[in-house]
């Protein structure tokens, strides 16, 4: 979508890491960052600390790559090929499942910042998640958190994992052409696109996980989603490089809540805007609520994430949630550091 960004599938990032393993590319000074789709707002944070200068400013030499999803970027980070990823942190709790350890540093998004749409065409006959018996669920990729949460909410709509299909649509125009397509029925959405859906009459809202309100009622609690997680063997080595991303992204956070979202909007490239910056703002002033406005972990979130999990995991059915240490999956150390830095209370 956009060719100065470097895309790449799990087999390169296997490549490149054993072409240049994370410890060489660490040497050099530079630290990668893959984000699960860099122009969506959930992961405004990515692009706009770059564009901020947050970055040069803590003596950073940071490149940002992109993935369509975010479990694109989790398979990066775990092949080495990158330092850290922009991403859900959900893949915190399901890594640790399946025996591999990462943590997120930074908390962006109290609220997964997302709605599942429903095409409007099928509105009239999928009212809620109950009503998906032989549907089609549009996830951004297989393994997503997207695909995560849309097991969820049709486990607890009463649905069998072979009720309905989950189909890997992308986001953005890809995600577009397929409820056009009415490859899908359900699709999960994260702004800019969920307005360029509503604007168009594609698809309206079924369940809004945008709000603190809306995450309550659909997940039972805040759900920390868009966070910067690492490897916990890459933390351990690189404690002062941990705090100088966690003060850059802090600041903007602050930056994020001090500003309205036209000024906001005027700081990203303006392709983010699809043509259309009215909108997009419009898309930008919904979204603010949903960032932290410290970076912090929210309260009771690990564990309203590790509910939605074992809903359908395997790797955490019949008990095996129980292994699960939440401790181990986030660490607000870096953010603390950083506000206290910043004079934030």
């Amino acid at each position: 979508m956009r060719a100065w960004f470097r895309y790449s599938c799990i087999a390169g990032a296997l490549a490149a890491a054993l072409a240049a393993p994370a410890s060489a590319q660490a040497a050099s000074g530079k630290i990668v960052i893959m984000v699960g789709g860099i122009d969506k707002i959930i992961y405004l944070p990515a692009k706009l600390t770059e564009e901020l200068g947050y970055f040069k400013d803590a003596g950073l030499d940071v490149e940002l790559q992109s993935q369509q999803a975010g479990v694109s970027a989790e398979n990066q980070l775990v092949a080495g090929a990158v330092q850290a990823v922009v991403g859900y942190y959900d893949h915190a709790i399901d890594l640790q499942s399946k025996g591999k350890s990462i943590e997120s540093i930074v908390q962006f998004g109290l609220v997964p910042g997302a709605m599942m749409m429903v095409r409007s065409d099928e509105a009239g006959t999928i009212k809620s998640f109950a009503d998906m018996k032989g549907k089609t669920i549009g996830v951004t990729a297989l393994g997503s958190s997207s695909s995560f949460l849309a097991q969820y909410l049709a486990e607890a709509g009463g649905q069998k994992s072979g009720d309905y299909s989950l189909l890997s649509v992308g986001a953005g125009t890809t995600l577009i052409a397929a409820m056009k397509q009415k490859r899908g029925d359900v699709a999960w959405t994260t702004e800019p696109t969920t307005s360029a859906l509503l604007a168009m009459g594609e698809a309206r809202p079924l369940v809004d996980m945008t709000t603190a309100e809306g995450s309550k009622k659909a997940l039972g609690g805040l759900y920390p989603a868009a966070s910067l997680y690492v490897q916990s063997g890459w933390l351990k080595t690189h404690k002062a490089e941990a705090a100088k991303l966690a003060q850059a992204f802090v600041r903007t956070l602050q930056f994020i809540h001090g500003h309205t979202a036209e000024q906001i909007a005027d700081k990203v490239p303006a392709d983010y805007y699809g043509g259309n910056k009215a909108m997009y703002v419009k898309a930008m002033s919904a979204s603010i609520a949903m960032f932290s406005p410290d970076g912090r972990m929210p309260e009771g979130g690990p564990e309203t994430a590790l509910k939605v999990l074992k809903a359908f995991s395997p790797s955490l059915k019949d008990g095996k949630d129980k292994t699960i240490d939440l401790a181990k999956t986030y660490t607000n150390e870096f953010v603390d550091q950083a506000d206290k830095a910043l004079g934030i209370k």
